[in-house]
């Protein structure tokens, strides 16, 4: 009897730790964790050397990038006992040029409406040093937000409920999220929502990668911020190869939050979306709820 307890007990003790919320807030723990504790002992030792600010936050963000792959990779491997297949390197290069070519391409098409209405001009264009802020970053954004909002929650809701409530939830939770930047609204956080939560959803779904959506957000932040010089999710950036200027009806521009509060951004990035989505029904990569299997 008392064998059959303890029993019982651990059962209930797997259960519980194999159940997808506590992989979710394991998995956000953990990389959070070693995020900070490797930004934090980077900072402070390169403060140590005096080395130049701008240089010294894009060597942070190089590391903290290769810190937060790693611990997904480690944990996970461990924890779910599996080859970690939403980072392997096959077909690297596919994943990393479709993803920057659809960024480049769907934030150009933002600007260019802003430009069409006469909102966007060239102050001047400046040395290619300057982008180095915008890179470091568009480069630790991308692949820490795609490590924790498409390997984490994404991915650990998808498996049990289905990649469209996968979506829906990753959306809002990451629109959500971003109610706290700078010059921020609901109108905003719903646009990110869109642009974001379900392209970057609906990029993972249909290359079962993460370095797809990884290289798409990357281009998106840093053609955003890096070359047309326009604030990033109310953020400004010091310096960019373009200095710019850009006006006009909010609706069409995104205002101080920059152009991803704009509407031509949202509808973009909606097509985007749908056709992904309809690419990977075609290739049945859309996976249903555990209660229709």
């Amino acid at each position: 009897m008392k064998k059959q307890k303890m029993n019982n007990k651990k059962k209930l003790g797997q259960r519980i730790l194999n159940f997808s919320f506590t992989k979710i807030l394991i998995g956000i723990i953990v990389c959070i964790g070693v995020v900070t504790l490797v930004q934090e002992g980077l900072k402070s030792l390169l403060e140590s050397i005096a080395i130049d600010y701008e240089y010294e936050k894009l060597i942070i963000s190089i590391v903290v990038a290769v810190s937060a792959i790693a611990s997904y990779i480690v944990l996970y491997k461990f924890y779910e006992k599996r080859k970690i297949t939403e980072l392997s390197t096959n077909r690297l290069s596919r994943n990393l040029l479709l993803g920057v070519l659809i960024g480049v391409i769907l934030q150009s098409l933002t600007i260019f409406v802003i430009y069409l209405y006469g909102g966007f001009s060239v102050v001047s264009v400046n040395s290619f040093i300057y982008l180095i802020p915008a890179l470091t970053m568009a480069f630790n954004s991308a692949i820490f937000e795609e490590i924790l909002f498409r390997g984490i929650i994404f991915r650990l809701i998808e498996e049990k409920l289905g990649s469209y409530i996968a979506l829906a939830f990753s959306a809002l939770i990451f629109g959500a999220l971003h109610l706290s930047n700078p010059n921020s609204s609901i109108v905003g956080a719903l646009g990110l929502s869109i642009q974001a939560g379900l392209l970057l959803g609906a990029a993972y779904i249909y290359s079962k990668n993460l370095w797809f959506p990884i290289a798409l957000h990357f281009a998106w932040n840093f053609t955003q911020s890096g070359i047309f010089g326009a604030s990033t999710s109310g953020r400004a950036i010091s310096n960019s190869l373009l200095t710019t200027k850009i006006e006009g009806a909010e609706l069409i521009t995104g205002g101080q939050f920059g152009p991803e509060g704009s509407i031509q951004a949202t509808l973009f990035c909606l097509i985007a979306t749908v056709i992904l989505l309809i690419l990977s029904h075609r290739q049945n990569k859309i996976i249903k709820p555990y209660w229709t299997k």
